[in-house]
């Protein structure tokens, strides 16, 4: 392997809130290796999603461009055929073994990922991996006949019937209000699942060339399975987590308690594999030689504002975490530069000593992992139909989401204050000068 092209491993999880990591001390969840990696790397402390949504925001990251220009408005279309990824660049001109694992969620309007889980991984540029459903897909899709490698394993091994009863029994009771324990065995969670598969690509792949490994957590999206063993992590004794922001009346308080004790465990599940995959690094003697990066497609509302999922501009719902670890380079403090998710697409394109491709809308961030500068962009832009929304490390303005503001004035909301009320009127030129750099349509 070349001293220049590092492997890459790339944990990247689904419905991660940017706050929820033990590095915040308003937030009792327990993620130490996370916690590991930015003490020996930098973590991004304002890293938006492009846009909060799977599908949309997977597109942005496999093609550098912004939510309007990535071709994947809604989960509804599949990402664009013939549209370079930096997986295909890694692999086609830096020579990469290119291997992933769990929910890419790239063809998400043609949910056929066949049992084997290798449909459409050569054109996006992989050289080996497993392409499985979300959770909700997995069972809407396979529940009598499997479309995809998780669905297959639950029924090869007789627990297909057990899971679909009990994923239909949450959307019944609310996936957010059903926190009750998984009836499957640890070893077919979801998640868990995944991690092997990652473990199992990464002691095949070939000796001698460096290698990329990104892996997919179905986690912690919803609904909020967690096994028998994590259902106690947080309960034995109950450990209390912030009560959501502007609640609002559809989950009683213990109801609320109850969602963040699951959320919390499922996250604690993530890096409790991000830790075992560090020790075979160090088995493998490829931990100096790996970069190490974490990170999600996008938030959570979890409640705040009294909404759950994501698709809202609020900053649960568009803030992701992101760390990255490279052994090459010094540890730096926390940056507060304005990042988005597609700037890992320019940023392992370096990495990897591999050219970038001029019309992208990515910037790599090398240089902030190098310490050579602190800022990234002024503004940073998250977009889903028909609202959009420009952030400048404080205040955010948005317009066109029809809970805030149905008018193109927009409105302005201060993260610092939990973007509570407008605050429009109190600071008139920031909303000025953000509505108008929304209105120039510039790639930010």
């Amino acid at each position: 392997m070349q001293d220049n092209q590092p492997n890459i491993l790339f944990f990247l999880t689904d419905q991660h809130r940017f706050d929820w990591l033990g590095s915040n001390p308003e937030v009792p969840v327990r993620t130490p290796n996370i916690e590991r990696l930015e003490k020996q790397g930098v973590r991004f402390d304002n890293a938006l999603c492009p846009a909060p949504l799977c599908a949309p925001s997977r597109a942005c990251l496999a093609s550098g461009y912004q939510y309007e220009r990535a071709g994947v408005p809604h989960n509804a279309v599949d990402f664009p055929e013939n549209q370079t990824t930096y997986y295909q660049l890694l692999r086609d001109e830096g020579n990469y073994h290119v291997m992933g694992c769990g929910k890419f969620d790239l063809h998400k309007s043609t949910p056929k990922w066949g049992t084997d889980g290798q449909r459409c991984l050569s054109e996006w540029g992989f050289s080996a991996g497993t392409d499985n459903a979300g959770k909700w897909d997995a069972v809407i899709s396979g529940a009598e006949e499997p479309q995809d490698p998780y669905m297959a394993f639950l029924h090869r091994n007789g627990l297909a019937e057990t899971h679909v009863a009990d994923m239909r029994r949450r959307r019944d009771e609310g996936a957010f209000r059903a926190t009750f324990p998984t009836p499957l065995p640890p070893e077919a969670y979801c998640d868990n699942w995944i991690a092997q598969k990652g473990l199992s690509l990464l002691s095949d792949a070939p000796s001698g060339s460096p290698w990329h490994l990104v892996v997919n957590f179905a986690g912690p999206h919803d609904p909020l399975d967690v096994t028998e063993e994590m259902h106690g992590w947080y309960r034995d004794p109950d450990v209390d987590f912030p009560e959501p922001t502007k609640a609002g009346d559809e989950l009683t308080p213990d109801e609320h308690a109850d969602a963040r004790r699951n959320y919390a465990a499922m996250i604690e599940n993530i890096d409790n594999w991000i830790g075992k995959y560090l020790e075979v690094l160090e088995e493998r003697n490829e931990r100096q030689e790996t970069i190490v990066v974490f990170s999600s497609d996008h938030g959570e509302m979890l409640g705040d504002h009294g909404e759950w999922r994501k698709r809202s501009p609020y900053h649960p719902s568009v803030a992701i975490p992101l760390v990255i670890d490279d052994p090459r380079m010094r540890p730096q403090e926390p940056s507060d530069a304005l990042v988005g998710l597609h700037d890992l697409f320019a940023t392992f394109l370096q990495q990897a000593n591999v050219s970038i491709p001029d019309d992208t809308d990515s910037r790599s961030l090398v240089d902030i992992l190098r310490g050579k500068k602190e800022s990234h962009r002024k503004h940073i832009r998250t977009a889903l139909g028909n609202w959009e929304a420009v952030f400048d490390g404080r205040y955010k303005f948005v317009r066109g989401y029809d809970d805030l503001s149905q008018d193109t004035d927009g409105v302005l909301l201060d993260t610092l204050n939990g973007e509570k009320q407008d605050v429009s009127n109190t600071h008139p030129d920031i909303k000025q000068h953000l509505k108008e750099v929304c209105d120039s349509g510039r790639q930010l």
